[in-house]
């Protein structure tokens, strides 16, 4: 219920295909992830983190540390606000997952939680959050478009396994000047991995 009171984004951009990650997705995530032992006392980092409802809801949940990570500044803004509104001591920071100039060991965690770009306005996209997150942590869990498992399971082959595959809907309201209907919901995969 406090996921559902965020704010989503103010300016979203279709190049950075932002969509605000629905509540109940969110939640379905975290609740896995929760009960696997992976959120509570652990290490948390949300890449591609958006306006925050992933690292927020960790923290609700009692990780021991989160940090979100966007290259939107304005998304970022928004994420270090919607943890203020529910008393969440969150570190959030403007940064390219796919950068090269960043000292990304100063993020490592237990666990990356993601939603990351589905791939619709850049091809690929999703690749440098799996391989960012499979660097930062043991455990991963992503928000993937339907039918991924495959191509998750060959990109990550010799360096993850996959543990469980969610089906899930995620609902998108018409955002986006080329959106023809007022919302329609589209089936994802919550998968969750692990480095080998």
């Amino acid at each position: 219920m406090k996921l559902a009171r965020l704010e989503g984004f103010a300016r979203p951009s279709a190049r950075l295909e932002q969509y605000q990650t629905p509540s109940s997705v969110a939640a379905r995530l975290l609740f896995h992830a929760y009960m696997q032992g992976a959120i509570e006392d652990k290490r948390i980092c949300d890449l591609g983190c958006g306006t925050g409802i992933l690292a927020c809801g960790a923290a609700l949940l009692g990780a021991s540390s989160v940090v979100g990570i966007d290259i939107d500044p304005l998304a970022v803004d928004q994420a270090e606000k919607n943890a203020r509104a529910i008393g969440a001591e969150i570190e959030f920071v403007v940064g390219n997952v796919a950068s090269r100039d960043i000292d990304w060991t100063a993020f490592t965690a237990d666990t990356v939680v993601m939603n990351p770009p589905f791939g619709a306005q850049k091809v690929h996209a999703d690749r440098p959050f799996i391989d960012r997150s499979l660097e930062l942590a043991g455990e991963v869990y992503g928000i993937f478009n339907a039918g991924s498992r495959s191509f998750v399971e060959a990109y990550t082959e010799g360096r993850a396994a996959i543990d469980e595959v969610i089906s899930c809907t995620f609902p998108i309201p018409r955002t986006f000047a080329h959106h023809r209907k007022e919302r329609a919901d589209i089936t994802v995969e919550v998968i969750h991995f692990h480095r080998i």
